[in-house]
């Protein structure tokens, strides 16, 4: 039985009012996410933008240095608004611009010495509690739903944009 003109405008008027709501909760949880994840750092100065670079820099693949342009697709993010998180850590001695050891022309960003102790003495048992706070109420199942959902969207918006892509598993 097909569906009459009226009856698939109501399916898209209603799956519209779903979508609309869907994307003004994640937008409300990003602005929550930066809000309190921020507040959750104070203590160190971290904004959740430097949080992201400083996690990011731990990740093994990166611990020798990474490109500017790889962190930024990494990260999803400019290098113009990457230029600016990565000046202020750089000035506060948690990252360092060094020279690539394969090509002396390119220049990687890695943490310092400072910037890992900062990372695995005080910000870590701090993100600890707060992904505990977070995702209380959350099982372990829910959380693997929950990843798998956001990468099939972040799949999407790469097909929407696909300047945004990365040659990372944004999802470690």
């Amino acid at each position: 039985m097909t569906k009459t003109t009226k009856e698939r405008a109501k399916f898209t008027d209603l799956s519209l009012g779903l979508s609309n709501r869907l994307f003004f909760r994640m937008y409300q949880c990003a602005n929550m996410l930066h809000k309190t994840g921020t507040r959750a750092l104070e203590d160190y100065g971290i904004t959740t933008q430097q949080w992201a670079v400083l996690g990011a820099l731990t990740r093994t693949n990166f611990e020798n240095g990474v490109a500017v342009g790889d962190l930024a697709t990494f990260l999803l993010v400019s290098r113009q608004n990457l230029a600016g998180v990565l000046s202020r850590l750089e000035s506060l001695g948690y990252i360092e611009r060094a020279v690539s050891e394969t090509d002396n022309r390119s220049r990687l960003i890695r943490l310092t010495e400072k910037g890992l102790s900062l990372w695995d003495e005080n910000m870590r048992p701090v993100i600890t509690g707060y992904y505990e706070e977070a995702l209380d109420g959350f099982s372990t199942e829910d959380k693997i739903h929950m990843l798998h959902y956001l990468d099939k969207m972040l799949h999407n918006f790469k097909a929407i944009d696909p300047e945004a892509t990365s040659t990372e598993d944004a999802a470690e």
